[in-house]
């Protein structure tokens, strides 16, 4: 059965009647997890929101006032997801968020156009094609493409948009021998009644359900992002079609415009001023390491020096890292001395060293972890780790003193 949709793909609203409205549930993404929305599955007389096939996401839209999260076909119907339910026999009006339909009729007939090219210039066989959210795949036959055939088959894409080119649907019976002139990939198992048929008049003929642009001019651009290897010794050609250009052109800009602001050069220095500043930023940073190893001897070499010293060291850093604290342990005689090193944040994340006699470490270890809500191991009088929360410093300091005391005249 062929939809409303797939019969006039430019309809943005239409009256039907309400078929079925049974309890469901939809499977939805938010983030990183999936969440179960109940619901209900709605069937129509007719529809023009576009099922989900071909290689093309669904359409979005209200049916009434309620929104359709989802829309699949299940033989010959097309079934939509809503969140309430719906008077089976009443007449409903059905609308389609157009702008979501007709990029995905930009971005599918743009595919239709790509793979007609790639295969009559270079006989470059599409073995299938991912419409993104932001950006369209199509996966190609070929270990790989050059440049300049990139930059040839953009140039014919675009030629046969500014020629205006009709695009028009056939439906064909199943015995039609026109059928096996056709490109295909075959047809689904529960496919019934009439073939259907986009035809891009003298470029392209091929079986299709999805929804398209009357005329290659709709396509506005055509813009090849560039290629990548894929699987299997195949190519992916990266592709925006349509509005998506426009957007991409949009943001780039955007992006020029922040990067002119920040580098303080002109939009072709901007390279070359990235790339000194990342030179910059690795001498500062291998100085930085310097002065920090510099910093932790010194540290070190001045409580060993002090004639008052006790047993006990402390020192917080904010900027360091484990070898810096190590430095200074190292340095210290940790027979005799109890050593707590922080680096990071004052009340935030960061990194923790506790050394000193065995036996001390070993017990108060899991106590200073507890308190720093943080990670970590010991062995051999060391004990050292992550910490979530360097808040409970002062806490971990007191405990230290009031146990590392008790434990180390214990051992003598």
């Amino acid at each position: 059965m062929a939809f409303q949709c797939q019969r006039d793909c430019y309809m943005k609203q239409f009256v039907t009647s309400v078929v079925s409205c049974c309890p469901a549930e939809l499977k939805q993404e938010v983030g990183t997890k999936k969440e179960t929305v109940k619901g209900f599955n709605i069937k129509l007389q007719d529809t023009i929101l576009f099922p989900e096939g071909g290689g093309q996401p669904d359409d979005h839209g209200l049916i009434g006032d309620v929104p359709v999260l989802r829309v699949t076909r299940q033989g010959p119907d097309a079934v939509h997801f809503v969140t309430s339910p719906v008077e089976v026999g009443q007449e409903v009006q059905v609308k389609v968020d157009w702008e979501r339909r007709f990029d995905h009729m930009q971005q599918h007939s743009g595919q239709h156009l790509i793979t007609a090219l790639a295969d009559s210039m270079f006989g470059y066989k599409t073995t299938s094609w991912d419409l993104g959210r932001q950006r369209s795949t199509i996966e190609l036959d070929t270990p790989c493409m050059k440049p300049a055939q990139l930059q040839a088959l953009e140039e014919a894409i675009n030629e046969k948009i500014r020629a205006q080119v009709p695009v028009t649907v056939q439906l064909l019976s199943i015995d039609d021998p026109a059928v096996e002139k056709v490109r295909s990939r075959g047809l689904p198992d529960d496919h019934a009644g009439p073939i259907r048929i986009i035809d891009i008049e003298g470029v392209d003929a091929n079986m299709c359900c999805g929804t398209h642009v009357s005329n290659l001019s709709h396509l506005q651009a055509i813009k090849l992002l560039g290629s990548e290897k894929g699987k299997k010794n195949k190519t992916n050609l990266i592709f925006l079609a349509g509005n998506r250009v426009l957007k991409y052109a949009e943001r780039s800009y955007s992006t020029e415009r922040s990067l002119v602001s920040l580098l303080k050069t002109g939009p072709d220095e901007h390279v070359e001023a990235v790339d000194k500043l990342q030179k910059s930023v690795k001498l500062l940073q291998k100085t930085n390491l310097t002065l920090l190893r510099d910093m932790a001897v010194l540290i070190a070499q001045n409580f060993n020096n002090n004639p008052e010293r006790g047993n006990f060291f402390t020192l917080h850093k904010k900027e360091g890292d484990n070898e810096f604290m190590n430095i200074i342990a190292n340095e210290l005689n940790t027979e005799e001395t109890v050593v707590f090193l922080t680096v990071g944040e004052d009340k935030g994340p960061g990194l923790f060293l506790l050394a000193g006699p065995s036996g001390p470490v070993t017990a108060m270890g899991p106590r200073v972890l507890e308190m720093l809500q943080g990670k970590g191991a010991g062995k051999n009088g060391r004990f050292q780790g992550k910490a979530n929360s360097l808040a409970r410093r002062a806490e971990v300091e007191a405990f230290l003193q009031q146990h590392g005391k008790h434990h180390t005249s214990e051992e003598e």
